[in-house]
């Protein structure tokens, strides 16, 4: 072979191995013993936004200025003996025989955006073993990177909320015992009510609550202290060299964090019971400061009566009105006309309370209605089964919560018939509680005098007269004798034109008024 056809050959070679290195995924670059650039390829290229013929034949560590921004040796230097001070600017950096590994981040890559990645450097030799130069390979590792941060990032916090886990906060009670940080101060807080909102609502509306908790908390708190989420509706605030006093300062910022939270956003309000204690000195396990802080949560929870109770309510009621238009206002005529029997009854001060909150969330269980059963005016047999389980459903979202679980079989009942053709469990006669049976006649009533999906509304009268005739069958005949005669005494007022004007119950002081003149009424005829 003639040398012109042999140096084509050697060309057609160099330019098969140039395409070939050029489709490789990792950069690669190589340079001669005196640290000239004799090789860029084109990933290289992408990585630091340098042709190859801007970098190619240049020395003076000039290949590492589109990474680091400076002249600087880079691994493929450290193999050929320069700069090996620079081997601490590596992660994870390894020797094995001559190659030499590491990660690391180039700042300046990617046009600024910097660039992880993992590299390896070896030297390359001629065919008589002379070192004639070093090539390095550069990876991308920047996804894997990120998935790792994240990993770490979430072994130590709450996917939900965002804040710290409890995993991470009990590794931190260990740190800060064996610390100087003393005095080390808790606050623990409680969501009320999640679980019935996730019963009846559903855990997407539960999981917004908890975040809103979860935003409130943290608003008020250093960004020194800790905030984690340490149960399914807990959370706690860990306050280092915090003394009792700033403790409870923070607990009542909290307090009044929620009371803001809530005016702005009234149809899902935030409930929250706090309790905080502090750790005065080393001598004391902060296990139990947080024990005494999780005591004095659950008193405030308590001391709070029915506030944790009031916000399930509201947050319950705007629910089904959303989701059926006939509920608005329904609950409280309801309230006031089941009140008002109560009273003539005499029930004691524990029955009326009950009774109000019954008359609240009688029909929380429509929340398992389809809002189609809901909104039509005739419904098929199949609907109408669907209808009827709600009772049930209502019963099942009490008895999930303790705000709630005092009423959840004077729910299940309010349907029953007093002949035992009720649903859904067919109960007749005094196997239905009164409270319920109470409930059925002022439901009723401001049914029919109200738009009722049926038909058209009726008159006070009518609405009476309905009433009569279903007592002994829908309704306890005695309670139903009382109703009327106490509905009676408001009279008919007409409207315009002599029609009678639509009523949906008597204010409570004309029905106080009047109660002591029922009460003799009702003693002379027994």
């Amino acid at each position: 072979m003639n040398p012109g056809r042999r140096t084509e050959k050697l060309r057609e070679r160099l330019r098969l191995l140039e395409r070939i290195v050029d489709s490789l995924p990792d950069g690669v670059l190589a340079i001669d013993r005196e640290g000239k650039v004799i090789l860029w390829n084109r990933a290289v290229e992408e990585m630091t936004g340098v042709r190859k013929e801007e970098v190619l034949g240049r020395g003076e560590y000039a290949h590492a200025v589109p990474f680091y921004g400076e002249r600087r040796p880079i691994l493929v230097n450290i193999v050929l003996g320069n700069g090996k001070e620079w081997e601490r600017k590596y992660e994870k950096i390894e020797r094995k025989g001559q190659v030499l590994t590491g990660e690391g981040f180039a700042p300046y890559g990617y046009g600024g955006r910097g660039l992880h990645f993992w590299s390896l450097a070896a030297p390359i030799c001629d065919e008589e073993g002379n070192l004639v130069g070093a090539v390095q390979c550069i990876r991308d590792i920047g996804e894997r990177r990120q998935m790792e941060d994240e990993l770490r990032h979430w072994s130590t916090h709450d996917a939900l909320t965002g804040l710290y886990n409890r995993a991470f906060f009990e590794e931190e009670l260990r740190r800060l015992e064996k610390g100087r940080s003393f005095p080390v101060s808790f606050i623990l807080c409680d969501l009320d009510g999640l679980k019935v909102v996730n019963d009846a609502l559903g855990h997407e509306r539960g999981d917004e609550l908890l975040r809103r908790a979860a935003g409130v908390i943290a608003s008020c708190v250093r960004g020194s202290d800790l905030v984690a989420r340490v149960g399914g509706d807990e959370f706690a605030v860990v306050l280092p060299q915090t003394d009792r006093a700033a403790a409870e300062e923070v607990a009542g910022r909290i307090k009044q964090a929620v009371e803001e939270e809530n005016a702005g956003r009234p149809e899902i309000p935030l409930s929250i019971s706090v309790g905080t204690a502090t750790a005065e000195d080393p001598g004391r396990p902060l296990v139990e400061a947080y024990k005494e802080a999780d005591d004095a949560m659950y008193r405030d929870k308590l001391a709070k009566g029915a506030k944790p109770r009031g916000a399930v309510v509201r947050i319950l009621k705007a629910a089904l009105a959303e989701r059926d238009c006939a509920a608005a206002g329904h609950a409280e005529r309801v309230k006031e006309l089941a009140c008002a029997l109560g009273e003539a009854v005499g029930l004691s001060h524990a029955d009326m309370n009950k009774l109000r909150l019954l008359a609240d969330v009688h029909d929380i269980g429509k929340l398992g209605v389809s809002e189609r059963v809901l909104s039509k005016t005739a419904l098929t047999d199949e609907e109408r089964e669907e209808f009827k389980r709600h009772p049930e459903v209502g019963y099942r979202i009490a008895l999930s919560s303790l705000e709630l679980a005092p009423v959840a079989e004077l729910i299940r009942q309010h349907h029953e018939w007093w002949n035992g053709q009720g649903y859904p469990r067919g109960l007749a006669g005094e196997e239905i509680h009164i409270l319920s049976r109470i409930l059925a006649l002022a439901d009723a009533y401001d049914t029919l005098t109200s738009d009722p999906p049926a038909g058209r509304a009726l008159s006070h009268g009518d609405a009476l007269a309905e009433i009569q005739k279903r007592a002994g069958v829908q309704f306890d005949p005695q309670l139903a004798e009382v109703f009327v005669s106490l509905m009676s005494e408001r009279g008919q007022p007409s409207a315009a034109g002599g029609s009678e004007k639509k009523e949906h119950g008597p204010g409570p002081q004309a029905l106080g008024r009047n109660r002591r003149k029922r009460e003799g009424a009702q003693s002379r005829r027994e």
